[in-house]
C-alpha cells in the first residue's frame, strides 16, 4: 500500500469541508456526515472552528481506496489563514482546488491557485454544488482558464445542471482534452495538426504526465453534499497523482506542519515524513531557524507515536504521524537537515497591543500569549513598556479568533487594540562605539563593550558575530550581550524595530571578581545606541502586491484612486468583459482602496492582496 498526502483548498464557503466529509463518509471513515452550519464536522474539531463555521487549522483525516491510503489534510480558507494554508503545502503529494459552481472564481481560489502554479504541485479542479440553482458549467469554464490558468479540460460533464436532479457522466479522452494538452506538449501538438489523431491511450499517459508536474489541472464536476461525482474525482486523484519520491536513505527526515495544545500542556506534533522511520521511544532532534540566522535545536524521546490511517507505529517514509513527547516542538521544525524546502511567504505586518479585561488576569494573559507564539512561529508577541502585550498578525479575523481562543482555552478575556501597519528600520551605513567600565544613570557598568553596527543581508533578520577572541569573556557574559543586543533592536532610532542587521562585538573585557552579566545587560544598550545613531538607520514600511478585477467602465475612476494613494502598476489586461490591473501599494493604504472599491464599480469591483516586502519610506 502507498500513501498520497491531498490537501484541500478553497475559497471560504466553496464546500471543502463538505467535501473532506463526503470523501470520509462514503469510505467508511465515519459512520455520518457532518456539517459545517450544525457545526459536527470530522475536521472542524475545534468549538471555535464549528461556532464559526471556518477551518483555522490544517486538520488530517484517512480513508483508503484500494492500496492506496489518502491523508486528507483540510486547510483554512480564509485570507487571514493564508499562512497556515502555505505551510501545509509543503507536506502535500498533491492538491484539490475547490471552487463553486453558483460564486465561481473568488479573490482567495486566485491566491490558491498562484501559490500552487509556483510550487509546480499536482492539482485537481472540483467545481462543487452543481445541483444548486445558478451553478454554470461553460462559463466557469471560461472563467477558470482567463482568471486561474488557461491549461485545464473537463474530465466530466453534468446534466440538470442547478436542480436537485443533477447528474456527473465521465467524459471520453477525445478532441477537447488533446487540443488543450497540445498548448503544453509538443508531440501531442504535431499529433493534433499532422495526424493521425492520439489515441485515447496516449492522452491518458498526456494527462498523467502533466498533472504529475503541476503544469496542467484536469476540471471534474460534483456535489460534496449529494455525493455526485465524488467518486470520479476520487478516481482521478489515484490515477493522476504520483506519491512523492523518497531518497532511499535509513535517516529520518521530515517537518512539522501542525502542533496541537493538549489540556494539560504537552504538544502534539504533526511530523510530514519524507525518508527513513520514526517509531515511539526514539530519540530525535529537530531544527529550526530563527529570525536572526542562528540554527536552535529541539530534542526529545517520542512517548506516543499515531500513524495517520494506521494508528500505532513505525512511521515510515510518505506518510503522517501525530507525535507526543518533544517540549518545545514548533510548526515548520525540521527532522533531518535544514533546507530551503518550505514556500516563502511574507511574515504578518498588522501590529496590536493586547490587555487583559480584568486587572487580575494580566499576567495570566501574557502567559498564554507567548504559549499560542511559541507553538506558532507566525504569531510574533513580546511585552510592552505599558504592560500589554504586542503581537504581529495577518488580519482582524485572525484577531477574532485569538480571542476567542484566549477565552475558551485560557480563560482570559482580552482587548485588542485597532490594528496598526508595522514599519521596519535597516542600519543606513556603519557606525562603532564603546564603553570602557562607564557610569551610566547612576550605575557603575564593572564591563568593557565595543560594538560596530552595520547593514546585514535582506532578510537575515539579525547577526551577532564577534571580533574578539571567544575565551576573553566568561560564555555568561557573552551570552549577555548578544541577547541584550537582539532585544534592544526591538525599537530603533525612529520608534520601529531594526531588521537586517550586523553587530559585531569588537572589544570586551571584565573586572574579577567584580563583573557580573549584569553589568554586560545593563551596559549594552548604550553602547548600541551609539553605534546605531552613527550607523544611523532609514524608515520602510510594508507593501502588498494586488490585483483587482473591474468592470469595462470603471477602469478610469479605479486607476485614479490607486494612483492618488501611491500605488504603482504592473499590468492592465483584458479589456473584453472586465479589467484586471496588478501592481504594488503600500500596506496602510490597502484597507482604503478596499472601502472604496464597491462604489467605484458599482459593486462588481474584486479585490486580492497580499504582502509582498517593503520599501523605504517615501512620505508620512
Amino acid at each position: 500500500m502507498h500513501t498520497l498526502n491531498i490537501g484541500i483548498l478553497a475559497h471560504v464557503d466553496a464546500g471543502k469541508t463538505s467535501l473532506t466529509e463526503r470523501l470520509l463518509f462514503d469510505h467508511g471513515t465515519i459512520d455520518r456526515l457532518g456539517s459545517v452550519d450544525t457545526g459536527d464536522t470530522r475536521t472542524d474539531d475545534g468549538a471555535i472552528e464549528r461556532r464559526r463555521g471556518i477551518t483555522i487549522r490544517s486538520a488530517v483525516a484517512a480513508f483508503t481506496v484500494g492500496d492506496t491510503q489518502i491523508n486528507l489534510i483540510d486547510t483554512p480558507g480564509h485570507s487571514d489563514f493564508i499562512a497556515e494554508v502555505e505551510r501545509a503545502l509543503e507536506v502535500l503529494d498533491g492538491a484539490v482546488l475547490v471552487l463553486s459552481a453558483v460564486e465561481g472564481v473568488q479573490a482567495q481560489t486566485r491566491v490558491l491557485m498562484r501559490t500552487l502554479r509556483r510550487l509546480r504541485l499536482p492539482t485537481l479542479v472540483f467545481v462543487n454544488k452543481v445541483d444548486r440553482a445558478g451553478a454554470r458549467a461553460q462559463g466557469l469554464l471560461d472563467d477558470i482558464r482567463r482568471k486561474l490558468t488557461p491549461h485545464v479540460a473537463p474530465l466530466s460533464a453534468v446534466r440538470g445542471l442547478g436542480t436537485k436532479d443533477a447528474r456527473v457522466t465521465p467524459l471520453r479522452y477525445g478532441d477537447e482534452l488533446a487540443e488543450s494538452l497540445a498548448d503544453i506538449d509538443p508531440d501531442l501538438l504535431a499529433a493534433v495538426v499532422d495526424g493521425p489523431a492520439p489515441a485515447p491511450d496516449d492522452l491518458r499517459k498526456a494527462l498523467a504526465a502533466h498533472t504529475a508536474d503541476g503544469s496542467f489541472h484536469p476540471v471534474l464536476f460534483g456535489s460534496a453534499l449529494g455525493g455526485q461525482g465524488v467518486s470520479h474525482l476520487v478516481e482521478n486523484v489515484v490515477r493522476l497523482i504520483p506519491p512523492a519520491p523518497t531518497a532511499g536513505v535509513t535517516t529520518p527526515r521530515g517537518t512539522v506542519f501542525a502542533v496541537r495544545p493538549g489540556p494539560g500542556g504537552e504538544r502534539t506534533a504533526y511530523l510530514r515524513l519524507y525518508d527513513g522511520e520514526v517509531t515511539e521511544r526514539q530519540r530525535l532532534t529537530l531544527r529550526r531557524r530563527d529570525a536572526d540566522g542562528r540554527t536552535r535545536e529541539v530534542s526529545g524521546r517520542v512517548t506516543h507515536l499515531d500513524v495517520i490511517g494506521c494508528g500505532s507505529g513505525p512511521l515510515t517514509a510518505g506518510n503522517i504521524a501525530a507525535l507526543t513527547g518533544l517540549t518545545g516542538i514548533r510548526v515548520g521544525d525540521r527532522l533531518g537537515e535544514l533546507t530551503d524546502r518550505a514556500p516563502q511567504f511574507a511574515p504578518p505586518t498588522l501590529e496590536t497591543e493586547v490587555s487583559a479585561r480584568r486587572p487580575e488576569q494580566a499576567a495570566r494573559l501574557r502567559s498564554a500569549l507567548l504559549t499560542l507564539a511559541d507553538q506558532d512561529p507566525l504569531i510574533h508577541a513580546r511585552p510592552t513598556d505599558a504592560g500589554t502585550t504586542a503581537l504581529l498578525l495577518y488580519g482582524e479575523v485572525q484577531m477574532e479568533v485569538l480571542a476567542a481562543t484566549l477565552a475558551q482555552d485560557f480563560g482570559v478575556e482580552a482587548d485588542f487594540a485597532p490594528g496598526r501597519v508595522l514599519f521596519l528600520e535597516r542600519p543606513r551605513g556603519v557606525g562603532e562605539a564603546g564603553e570602557e567600565r562607564p557610569w551610566h544613570d547612576g550605575t557603575r557598568y564593572w564591563a568593557t563593550i565595543g560594538l560596530r553596527v552595520e547593514p546585514g543581508p535582506r532578510g537575515c533578520g539579525g547577526v551577532f558575530t564577534y571580533e574578539t577572541e571567544l575565551g576573553a569573556l566568561p560564555r555568561a557574559f557573552h551570552s549577555a550581550i548578544e541577547e541584550t543586543v537582539h532585544t534592544s533592536m526591538r525599537t530603533g532610532l525612529l520608534g520601529a524595530a531594526v531588521t537586517d542587521y550586523r553587530v559585531t562585538l569588537i572589544r570586551s573585557g571584565f573586572v574579577a571578581p567584580l563583573s557580573t552579566a549584569a553589568d554586560f545587560r545593563g551596559l549594552t544598550p548604550y553602547v548600541l545606541r551609539q553605534a546605531l545613531e552613527r550607523a544611523r538607520t532609514r524608515l520602510y514600511e510594508p507593501y502588498h502586491a494586488f490585483e483587482t478585477e473591474v468592470p469595462l467602465d470603471a477602469l478610469a475612476p479605479v486607476t485614479a484612486h490607486l494612483a492618488a494613494l501611491g500605488a504603482e502598476f504592473t499590468g492592465t489586461t483584458g479589456g473584453s468583459t472586465a479589467w484586471a490591473i496588478t501592481g504594488e501599494i503600500a500596506t496602510r493604504r490597502v484597507r482604503e482602496a478596499e472601502l472604496r472599491l464597491p462604489g467605484l464599480t458599482h459593486g462588481e469591483g474584486v479585490w486580492w492582496s497580499r504582502p509582498s516586502g517593503d520599501r523605504e519610506l517615501r512620505s508620512p
